[in-house]
């Protein structure tokens, strides 16, 4: 995820400075949330019926990420319960020296350290990769909102830092080798004792993610660099001084360090790699970086997928990312949604509260030309969340929403094989 990078690292010394010195249809949510935030909101754009914990947890070896998780919970917020005192949830971008920055803040209402339920258990899986050097909690509002449709969702802690001179090349080669340690980890725990036991379906999953997780999510379910593509895509992209052209200045020059941190002997001339793993149902890619690909390499991909993206977004174009996403990969059931002159971050956490040092950012992270925040999350999570309940529950009502001739929303286009 590219986050309007060029603003985000012109004014990074500013920051840096600041932050040293300070299964069925779906059921009605409970009423002071909805009341609250969802009033307009589609079918699947109302939370579900199930209460949302919160936990974080943390793997015990090489990588060692942290982990934020969502789940369906015994207690917490529920139909017919008073709303709780919940999650603040932090919208932060890393930054080197001082790590994770908080840029805003925004009410979630999962409870934290709920206990889980069991009953209804073992659920799919939903790994949510952010965006470049976002946190999992810039993306809360969605997990709970998945959770509370009967999903665990798991969000990794990337190992990473907005560092232009590094950090975009790294995290390419990185971030897929962290999302197989992810499977190690769940592997793991999903045994009996563990943390994930009784809870986690490991078998069942789906990947989600946002801009570089949108391309760390089209890596897990097939897709692979291809770097004569690549080349020639930043050979066009400089001959026609694309605005985002600079982006291939910041990553081609390092395919051969990529190469090396991924343990290849050499940049392949054709296709990487396939670093996926054969769990993986489903994925959905918001704004997700797909030049990497090119068209063989997004064709490696069969399983359903649901595009997702905005046609203002100057950070990971649409036609460099939702359009190949959708066009060019080889499943049988695909969804594509177009949020028209919809931004970059469209897709993150509302800002009810913005820190003060943040607010030279704010327009960027926070706010959208055209959409509203809630208007466009309450579209999001309904395509999202009845893709998700299609592909990985079979629930035939939220199937038959994904057909063509059942979507017409304002301000958005849609297309769709298979459903």
């Amino acid at each position: 995820m590219f986050m309007h990078k060029k603003l985000v690292f012109g004014l990074f010394a500013i920051l840096v400075a600041a932050a040293l010195f300070w299964g069925n249809r779906p059921q009605k949510c409970a009423d002071a949330i909805c009341a609250q935030k969802h009033s307009d909101a589609p079918t699947y754009g109302v939370p579900g019926g199930h209460p949302v914990g919160l936990r974080a947890l943390a793997m015990d070896e090489d990588p060692r990420l942290k982990l934020s998780l969502w789940y369906p919970a015994v207690e917490g917020v529920g139909p017919g319960t008073a709303v709780g005192p919940g999650t603040a949830y932090a919208y932060q971008v890393k930054l080197p020296a001082v790590g994770a920055v908080t840029l805003a803040t925004d009410e979630g209402y999962a409870m934290p350290q709920a206990a889980s339920d069991l009953s209804a258990g073992p659920y799919p899986l939903v790994i949510l990769s952010p965006g470049f050097a976002m946190s999992g909690s810039s993306y809360g509002w969605l997990a709970e909102h998945l959770a509370s449709y009967g999903f665990v969702v798991l969000a990794p802690e990337h190992d990473e830092r907005m560092n232009p001179e590094s950090g975009l090349w790294q995290a390419a080669a990185k971030r897929p080798q962290e999302i197989q340690a992810v499977f190690a980890y769940v592997d793991a725990q999903v045994q009996p004792g563990g943390e994930l036991a009784g809870l986690v379906d490991p078998e069942t999953v789906a990947v989600v993610g946002h801009s570089y997780g949108g391309y760390t999510a089209l890596v897990a379910a097939g897709a692979r660099i291809d770097s004569a593509s690549f080349a020639a895509h930043c050979e066009e992209a400089a001959r026609e001084n694309h605005p985002a052209a600079w982006l291939c200045d910041m990553l081609l020059p390092h395919m051969s360090d990529m190469a090396d941190l991924a343990g290849l002997d050499a940049v392949p001339e054709g296709l990487w790699p396939d670093w996926s793993d054969p769990r993986v149902d489903a994925m959905i890619s918001m704004a997700g970086d797909a030049f990497f690909f090119g068209d063989t390499g997004l064709a490696e991909i069969d399983v359903p997928v649901l595009a997702m993206g905005g046609t203002a977004d100057n950070d990971s174009p649409y036609q460099w990312s939702t359009q190949p996403s959708y066009e060019q990969v080889a499943s049988p059931r695909k969804a594509r949604l177009t949020l028209n002159e919809a931004e970059h971050m469209i897709f993150t956490n509302p800002c009810a509260s913005v820190r003060w040092y943040a607010i030279p950012l704010a327009g960027e992270f926070c706010s959208d030309a055209v959409w509203d925040r809630q208007e466009a999350h309450g579209v999001i999570s309904h395509f999202a969340t009845a893709f998700l309940l299609a592909e990985l529950k079979q629930d035939t009502h939220a199937t038959a929403v994904l057909a063509p001739e059942r979507v017409e929303f304002p301000q958005m286009d849609y297309a769709a094989q298979g459903y």
